[in-house]
């Protein structure tokens, strides 16, 4: 996926920081001033970032976190205002900022590795999305979330595509229609997040669990992530079909065969990937 040419990070000071250790790639949102919100700059450089760990066979699950109070607070909303100017009253700026914001929430789900959310603050609008979209999240209990747009006459249709594939359809629809802010424990009993911990805690047991998924086969991982959401989309027997012809052939991989040899010689596994 390539960002569109007007989505051009900025050089002066990264949007988005990058560490790497040990299998393990941490994406940092970086623009704590502007309340890490998906500017121009911030989706180039995360579209970027994606596009760049999906082709590096040697980062086997990612952790993404965010500097500053504040997780996300979705689209940069004076960026966009500012394009009511053009010719066409900003519609196809806004079109191509959306296209971009979504395609890099797409990149997230056909991501081989498995993506961590690690969230230290709000997370709003496209920054509920964010958190949504990435495979599991660990949240501190400072962190809360919410759809606002109805708020400002502007429907949260996009995040809604993420949020309702997490929560079901009446904690979606609570969430969309009132534009409440919900607690990290409400977030986690509707099923928006896996484990909320203390503040502060929330990066190191992100990295926790991609160590544990780091420690997977790869081959299993990726076939699994890859699987989950396919079927996700298809009717029940459809599913099955589907799901068991994954099964065959990952059962006839290497790393299988030797995760069952290992299971009844009661012995650590040795991965090939």
């Amino acid at each position: 996926m390539h960002a569109p040419a007007s989505l051009v990070p900025s050089v002066s000071e990264p949007a988005l920081l990058r560490e790497a250790a040990d299998g393990i790639t941490v994406l940092v949102l970086n623009r704590p001033e502007r309340r890490n919100s998906l500017s121009e700059a911030m989706l180039a450089a995360l579209s970027e970032a994606f596009s760049a760990i999906a082709r590096d066979s040697a980062v086997r699950a990612v952790v993404l976190a965010a500097n500053g109070p504040v997780f996300c607070a979705g689209h940069d909303l004076k960026e966009m205002a500012a394009r009511r100017a053009d010719a066409d009253g900003g519609r196809a700026y806004f079109a191509e900022v959306m296209a971009a914001c979504s395609a890099m929430m797409q990149a997230i789900t056909a991501l081989p590795q498995p993506v961590v959310a690690a969230v230290q603050g709000t997370a709003t609008a496209a920054g509920c999305q964010l958190v949504a979209t990435c495979d599991l999240a660990i949240v501190s209990s400072a962190a809360k979330f919410c759809t606002p747009g109805v708020d400002i006459g502007l429907f949260c249709s996009t995040p809604m595509v993420a949020l309702s594939r997490n929560v079901a359809s009446k904690h979606a629809m609570e969430m969309l229609l009132t534009g409440e802010m919900v607690s990290a424990e409400h977030a986690h009993r509707i099923g928006l997040v896996n484990r909320v911990v203390v503040p502060g805690a929330e990066r190191a047991e992100a990295l926790a669990f991609a160590r544990r998924i780091a420690s997977k086969s790869t081959l299993a991982v990726r076939t699994g992530k890859l699987a989950f959401y396919r079927q996700r989309e298809m009717g029940l027997a459809e599913a099955y079909r589907y799901a068991s012809q994954v099964m065959v052939e990952n059962m006839m991989a290497r790393d299988a065969a030797e995760g069952i040899g290992a299971f009844i010689e009661k012995r650590s596994p040795h991965w090939e990937e």
